[in-house]
């Protein structure tokens, strides 16, 4: 029974940074220059899951759970908009911009919200069962 507990923990930890990233694309949508002022435009990130644990305690809780097995971004994730007058235009006058949907982003956000509600929905039953468990045993 303690294995579904971790399986639940290691999903909403998993969500948690999945929804951070995708906050972050929606929030740098526009950026165009890094932290030194440079022009670098922001570039989408995406969370890779893969299956397990290993922070588990156990051998065989590494075996269950999820957990985030990198988070990439994304190179090619750029598009380019006609702006002569911006000063990082080149000589077309194209600017390259992140290439970041608003709408596609907030439906990963809804669906990694979903996903960790499932997950605390599943470890409180757990909690439920053991307690009821732990109840017939008293």
């Amino acid at each position: 029974m303690y294995g579904s507990l971790d399986i639940s923990t290691s999903g909403m930890v998993a969500e948690r940074t999945r929804f951070a990233s995708i906050s972050a694309n929606i929030a740098n949508r526009n950026t165009l220059v890094d932290a030194q002022g440079r022009y670098n435009p922001y570039r989408r990130r995406e969370v890779m899951f893969a299956p397990g644990d290993p922070n588990a305690s156990s051998e065989e809780g590494r075996a269950l759970g999820v957990h985030v097995a990198r988070v990439s971004i994304n190179e090619g994730a750029l598009t380019e908009r006609h702006d002569p007058d911006h000063p990082f235009a080149d000589e077309r006058g194209y600017i390259k911009v992140p290439d970041i949907n608003p709408i596609v982003e907030q439906l990963n956000a809804m669906e990694a919200v979903r996903s960790y509600e499932a997950n605390v929905q599943a470890a409180e039953a757990t909690k439920t069962m053991l307690s009821q468990a732990l109840r017939l045993l008293a």
